[in-house]
């Protein structure tokens, strides 16, 4: 009978996830035509920089997380007087306010890196969930900017401003990350309650009053973002359990809570709270600061999230419609002391497995307190730039083709029909096969195929299915890159 019951609860929890993962994938396609002509722009550039960087870089901690009251992993408080003292351990945290002083911060180089490496847009944290803002906000004092911080008196001290102006002199987009909920704000976290997990902590439908004051919050520091800041071309919001959330959807949530306790007492670790924040009117708002604006409400369904974010992972097939996968390069998101960063083989293969699915990469890259990366970013970042130099034609402005892969091959096209294929190295393998077999493709009678870097034109054959290409030793030995090799098909049969 128990084992049945373990069972059928499996059985039920697989549905939920396989649920999960489906509305996930759910897309309201944008109306606006200049924020459509933006999104197919951005779906062009393919590869982004994405950092987060915080006070929380000076313990080397994940970010923000720790002050939260939750029982998870990554909320694990190690640092500190006194981490077992949950007060205490927010107290130590918001100090660092005071200690925060990256004077070795220079964007003009960070920009500069991701430039060559290939990256055509960047998303930097304004805010994240802790409240601490790295701008001079005018409606918060828990900023890098008040005078009780040590960097406030550095020339370079609006921390975003600078990041934003360095990456726009590279001619990349700007994108403002901003957390909705925000842990710091008295109208989000009461002090007259403790803190009960992610959310809110009062029912805002018992205090509208309190609850509008921080939706007018929000909305103030969004606009003064981009008011202020220069032309911005993504407002890219996190914390998408801050939304309109219909009575129905609350029900379900807690269905799915429920499914995850596996203690079976009842015990969950955040709750599903409708959390308003009147983000259509925001959104109004903020094209008119600035038209044409992509918006990325995350994991929030509906018409205001512009594409979508898988986090951390990489789909595994093409989907219909804008998405972008966020990966950590290194380390976690925020600095870790001695990070592991992953191999120049692993990001750019990375890459072309995002692009020939259609998505967009966005990589991440923590500076360190001393407003520096670490070595290991600069090292990869370099790798990227020398592969892209070579192929980058075969990644811009590319769309998939089905099948998107045969093998260890992927696919992309460009608007002319010329077809991609990228042969990417396996474990121990240093340069192409002499020859390559596909099924899936058949190039037209005559047609060209090349491997970009290369002028020289390669013999190959049709088969009874797909086509044989040669590689003469010559190329095979003298290879124009590393790590995977691109071959360019004029035209195809369809």
């Amino acid at each position: 009978m128990k084992k049945g019951i373990v069972i059928l609860a499996m059985l039920f929890s697989a549905q939920l996830f396989s649920q999960a993962i489906y509305e996930d994938e759910r897309y309201v396609p944008e109306t606006d035509p200049l924020v459509l002509k933006n999104l197919d722009e951005w779906q062009g550039k393919k590869f982004g920089l994405l950092m987060h960087w915080g006070t929380y870089s000076e313990w080397g901690i994940v970010e923000s997380w720790s002050i939260c009251p939750e029982d998870y992993g990554w909320c694990e408080r190690t640092k500190g007087s006194d981490p077992a003292n949950y007060n205490t351990y927010v107290k130590d945290y918001e100090g660092l306010k005071k200690t925060f002083n990256p004077v070795k911060f220079n964007p003009e180089k960070w920009a500069k890196a991701a430039k060559a490496a290939g990256m055509k847009y960047m998303v930097f944290t304004t805010k994240h969930h802790d409240g601490f803002n790295m701008f001079d906000t005018k409606y918060s004092d828990y900023k890098v900017t008040d005078s009780e911080c040590a960097f406030s008196t550095n020339p370079r001290a609006n921390i975003t401003k600078e990041v934003f102006n360095a990456f726009r002199k590279e001619k990349m987009w700007i994108g403002a990350y901003f957390s909705k909920p925000d842990w710091h704000n008295k109208n989000y976290w009461n002090p007259y309650f403790p803190p009960f997990d992610r959310n809110v902590n009062y029912d805002p439908a018992t205090y509208p009053d309190k609850w509008k004051k921080y939706t007018d919050f929000t909305h103030n520091q969004i606009l003064e973002l981009l008011s202020d800041y220069g032309k911005v071309d993504i407002l890219w919001l996190d914390g998408g359990w801050v939304a309109k959330t219909p009575e129905n959807e609350v029900k379900k949530g807690y269905v799915e809570k429920f499914a995850e306790n596996e203690s079976g007492n009842g015990f969950i670790k955040h709750r599903v709270v409708n959390q308003d924040i009147k983000m259509d009117e925001l959104v109004v708002e903020a094209r008119q600061k600035q038209p044409g604006l992509i918006v990325v409400d995350r994991a929030v369904h509906g018409k205001n999230q512009n594409y979508l974010t898988p986090e951390n992972r990489v789909p595994e097939k093409t989907l219909p419609y804008p998405w972008e996968s966020c990966i950590t390069s290194g380390g976690g998101w925020s600095y870790t002391p001695d990070a592991k960063y992953m191999t120049g083989r692993q990001g750019i293969q990375m890459l072309i497995d995002v692009v020939a699915k259609g998505g967009n990469l966005l990589l991440n890259v923590a500076p360190g307190p001393d407003g520096e990366w670490q070595q290991g970013a600069y090292d990869l970042l370099a790798q990227y730039g020398a592969w892209m130099k070579v192929n980058s034609t075969a990644i811009y402005n590319t769309k998939p083709i089905a099948p998107y892969k045969e093998n260890n091959i992927c696919m992309t096209q460009n608007k002319v029909g010329n077809v991609f294929l990228f042969y990417m190295a396996k474990t121990g393998e240093n340069k192409i096969p002499s020859e390559l077999v596909l099924k899936s493709i058949s190039p037209k009678k005559g047609t060209k195929i090349t491997m970009l870097g290369s002028s020289l034109k390669l013999k190959w054959t049709k088969l009874g299915e797909g086509f044989r290409v040669i590689i003469p030793e010559s190329l095979r030995n003298n290879l124009p890159c590393k790590e995977a090799w691109t071959l360019k098909i004029e035209k195809i049969n369809r």
